[in-house]
Formats: structure tokens, C-alpha cells, sequence
């Protein structure tokens, strides 16, 4: 064994040893909180903009700009435009299931449940959805997304009544 390595190992188990000591002389207190950050900032307005864009880009893609296939251009623009409108639908349906997964998981509390007892089953399907309107081109999905996230907007806004 090199010297380096020697004295690597030696040092590690000097820092361990040392923090350990610190650990002993001075416990940190257990602190309890039911989410990453301040209250207050928790908002379901992200992700019911981001629902009705999916249902935006699925009403331009299902009735698709004009194509002249004898122009170049035309045709040029037309790829584009449907491009552009499918890789926002997607990005839209990932970042309302994000806001939606940051609602379910760090704002609403074990207590809520006594109050909306079909939030799970309301957040799961909403998740649902977002994966569903990726997958697939539907006026109808994209409508059921809309309509769950404002019912989820619904549930949050009457869960800070409750709070208060």
C-alpha cells in the first residue's frame, strides 16, 4: 500500500472520528416540518396554467396550420409549427404533473386527508392524466386534465380556509 493511500485511509477515519466527537457534545434538537420550505409560497396556479396549455397545443395540433405541399416553405413551416406544438404539449403535461406532484407531497398534510378523503385517488388520476396527454392527442384527455387540476385548485383553495 502507497503512503498516499495510507494516509488517506488514516484520515478518514480521523474526520469520522472527530465528527463523531462533535456529534456527542453537541446534539442538534429534532425539528419537525411537513414541507421543504416556508408555508405560503404553495400555489396550484403553475400547474393549471400548464393543463391548459396541453389543452391549447392538442386543439392547434388536431386543427393544423394551412399546407401548400407545392411550396417548399410552406411545407418548411408546416413541419415546424407541428413540431413546436407537440414539444410544448409535452413539456406542459410534465411540468403540471410536477407542480401536481409538489402539491400531493409537500403541502398537504396527513390531516387533510379527514377533509378531502379522495385526495390521493384525485391526485393519482390527475398524474395520470399528465402521463396519459404525453402519450396521446386528445381534445378529451386534454379536457379531463383541465378539469382535475381545478379541482385540485378547488381542494387547495379550501384547504387554506380550513388552516386559518
Amino acid at each position: 500500500m502507497t503512503e498516499f493511500v495510507r494516509f488517506s485511509i488514516v484520515s478518514v477515519y480521523m474526520v469520522r472520528h472527530i465528527v463523531s466527537l462533535f456529534a456527542h457534545f453537541l446534539p442538534a434538537e429534532v425539528v419537525h416540518a411537513h414541507c421543504d420550505v416556508p408555508c405560503g409560497i404553495y400555489d396550484p396556479k403553475p400547474a393549471q396554467i400548464a393543463a391548459a396549455t396541453v389543452k391549447k397545443m392538442v386543439e392547434k395540433i388536431t386543427t393544423p396550420p394551412v399546407m401548400d405541399q407545392s411550396d417548399p416553405a410552406s411545407v418548411r413551416n408546416y413541419h415546424n409549427n407541428m413540431t413546436r406544438f407537440v414539444l410544448t404539449k409535452e413539456e406542459h403535461a410534465r411540468k403540471c404533473k410536477e407542480e401536481l406532484l409538489i402539491l400531493w407531497t409537500d403541502y398537504f398534510k396527513p390531516e387533510h386527508l379527514t377533509q378531502f378523503p379522495n385526495l390521493h385517488e384525485t391526485f393519482w388520476k390527475a398524474a395520470k392524466l399528465c402521463s396519459k396527454n404525453k402519450q396521446e392527442v386528445s381534445l378529451e384527455s386534454s379536457e379531463q386534465l383541465v378539469a382535475a387540476v381545478d379541482e385540485i385548485a378547488q381542494i387547495f383553495e379550501q384547504s387554506k380556509k380550513v388552516t386559518k
